[in-house]
């Protein structure tokens, strides 16, 4: 258990490729240069880099004492209405747990899926055969499996009800998005810091204190509609939000220690220092 919180983006930011760095196996000591401590193995497109590399990249994460996790692909569709379609999923979370032990990571994102058309009663039905037949055939891991919360309105993707997937298995672990929530609510949701510590203390009460502790997080200030998420943003924006200070302070208030990463567009890393330096701050380093 990590007993103090660590920040990280979720890919590389725009200044790695800025400075002339071109490969993911540089992304740690860029990281640890900087005063970072995690990083988001990007696969949403699907995991094509070799397992060579990803043990490089695993190694060097290692060496610079950078925490790593990896993004599933997108197109995994746990409540997908064709069966044969749906049942591929379980080859994708194969596939990235594969990946997972490569690079040294302890954590999976997976997407919650889609209730578009249909019912959220039958996308969760839906979800919850997937996840059941997914925890059977991955046997023993150390992998957590994240279950993330969703942006979209008519994506699966709920604290409520990500919390109800994750009771499926021990194997899974809730992927709390502060972002996502905040634009599937149109805005407002996080607007003080017991907002935010509301969540912890709800998966605590739901789960056990051990999922809070070490909750893995995405964050970043997203752009919404009425249908919920649209873009993802900087923390240059001053309209969207949520403002990232009030969750520093739950952290601080709670005494959990999550994984925060962040996922601005192209200012990943520099606004992951913020948050880090944010806490520092607070604790009085």
């Amino acid at each position: 258990m990590i007993n103090k919180p660590t920040f990280g983006p979720g890919g590389n930011s725009e200044s790695f490729y800025a400075e002339k760095f071109k490969s993911t196996t540089q992304a740690p000591a860029w990281l640890a240069s900087r005063g970072l401590d995690a990083y988001e193995f990007q696969g949403g497109n699907g995991i094509s880099a070799g397992d060579a590399t990803l043990s490089k990249i695993g190694e060097e994460a290692k060496k610079y004492g950078i925490l790593m996790s990896v993004h599933t692909p997108y197109y995994i569709s746990l409540s997908g209405v064709e069966e044969e379609k749906r049942l591929k999923s379980l080859n994708y979370i194969a596939q990235s747990l594969h990946a997972a032990e490569l690079l040294g990571a302890d954590t999976i994102v997976i997407h919650s899926g889609s209730a578009a058309k249909i019912t959220r009663e039958e996308a969760m039905r839906l979800a919850s055969d997937t996840l059941s037949r997914n925890a059977d055939a991955v046997g023993d891991t150390s992998v957590r499996m994240g279950l993330e919360t969703m942006g979209k309105i008519n994506q699966l993707g709920t604290l409520d009800e990500v919390i109800e997937l994750c009771k499926i298995s021990p194997k899974y672990c809730p992927v709390v998005d502060f972002g996502h929530l905040n634009a599937r609510n149109i805005g407002g949701f996080f607007s003080d810091c017991d907002s935010y510590r509301r969540v912890f203390s709800k998966i605590g009460e739901s789960l056990g204190d051990m999922y809070a502790k070490n909750l893995h997080c995405h964050f970043s200030k997203i752009e919404y509609t009425s249908a919920g998420e649209k873009k993802h943003l900087t923390f240059a924006d001053d309209v969207y939000g949520p403002a990232f200070e009030p969750l520093i302070e739950a952290i601080v208030r709670e005494g959990v220690a999550p994984r925060i990463i962040c996922e601005s567009a192209g200012t990943m890393a520099e606004d992951a220092l913020a948050m880090k330096k944010a806490w520092l701050s607070m604790i009085g380093e």
